[in-house]
């Protein structure tokens, strides 16, 4: 087993993380590993109750799992990671196998919590102001998730943008490389793809000198 790479990218729901993390993963031949399946499991709890939860406090990630599982990836081992089912808020019987490659990517609004941070090479912040964040949630919701516009606007009221200030936004000063949400994919990407070879060639001149 050898090393891998790993990026953690963090931002506020809608900022265009996973977006860039999936284009740094094409380009760069790497693998996504969203931390949306490691939201706790409820089946304990009656459906009612579950769907009462907030899911934008650190508190609903397993960050034990998570990140005994990243530390495993980070060695080259593969992972059975959780298969989350967001209709239920429990997890799926059947697991997912994650092999990684030379480079993983790790995404989500809590990417660069604290628990995880010792374990990233990279860590990118995208940043993006809460009206553009709101209207991308508004769209994906009303359109992929069937919900009502009145209902994604008082989620995010009530604990989406409360959340983020509190746990999501301070993670930027914790970041390598801060990125615009809204700018061009490309541009973002390479200021990432900049920070790896950099880190990346620091690491071999270590090598070549110890």
């Amino acid at each position: 087993m050898s090393e891998v790479y790993l990026v953690g990218v963090a931002g506020r729901s809608g900022s265009g993380k996973s977006e860039l993390a999936y284009y740094l993963a094409a380009r760069l031949g790497g693998t996504v590993l969203s931390l949306d399946h490691y939201y706790r499991d409820l089946a304990h709890l009656p459906f009612e109750e579950r769907a009462r939860q907030n899911f934008d406090h650190p508190d609903s990630i397993d960050f034990d799992l998570a990140a005994s599982q990243l530390a495993q990836l980070k060695e080259g081992a593969a992972v059975w990671r959780p298969d989350y089912d967001f209709a239920t808020h429990t997890r799926r019987a059947a697991r997912r196998r994650v092999q990684p490659g030379a480079l993983l990517l790790v995404d989500g609004i809590f990417a660069l919590h604290p628990r995880l941070l010792r374990l990233y090479d990279t860590r990118v912040f995208v940043d993006l102001e809460e009206a553009a964040c709101l209207e991308r949630r508004l769209a994906r919701d009303t359109r992929e998730r069937g919900r009502t516009e009145e209902s994604v606007r008082a989620q995010w009221r009530e604990t989406v943008e409360p959340m983020s200030r509190a746990y999501v936004l301070p993670c930027r000063d914790s970041a390598d490389v801060v990125v615009r949400g809204d700018g061009p994919l490309a541009r973002s990407a390479a200021a990432v793809a900049a920070h790896l070879a950099a880190r990346r060639e620091a690491r071999m001149m270590e090598t070549a000198r110890g």
